[in-house]
């Protein structure tokens, strides 16, 4: 199998994620710059949903916007539980959570990093 081809840069990528989390009204958005802190991705995009079923549709809705942008996720995680979906689109690996489960692994604080942005 080739490797995959990106034809959008990291900072695209992020954007659009962060547009396609907005548009489905996603809570508490934060993206963390790790480019400092580690070699597998850029960003970390970290948003609460307020139900499993809307965790999994900002997931599927990332997913879906990045595609018609011709990017295609290296692989989405959690799907069946639905309390946090991850999706790693290689430069952007973006975590969609329940609350409770955001509260209690952190990544915020975790990474160590001030977020390079919060999206309103």
């Amino acid at each position: 199998m080739a490797a995959k081809m990106s034809f959008l840069s990291s900072e695209e990528i992020r954007d659009a994620t962060v547009e396609a989390i907005d548009s489905l009204k996603g809570k508490e958005v934060v993206v963390l710059d790790v480019r400092d802190r580690t070699g597998m991705t850029d960003y970390m995009i970290i948003a609460s949903g307020t139900s499993n079923r809307h965790v999994k549709s900002m997931a599927d809705n990332v997913v879906m916007e990045l595609k018609k942008r011709g990017e295609l996720p290296l692989g989405v995680e959690g799907e069946t539980a639905g309390d946090w979906i991850l999706v790693d689109l290689g430069g952007v690996i973006v975590h969609v959570q329940m609350p409770e489960t955001r509260a209690f692994y952190d990544l915020e604080k975790l990474w160590g990093s001030a977020p390079s942005g919060n999206a309103e």
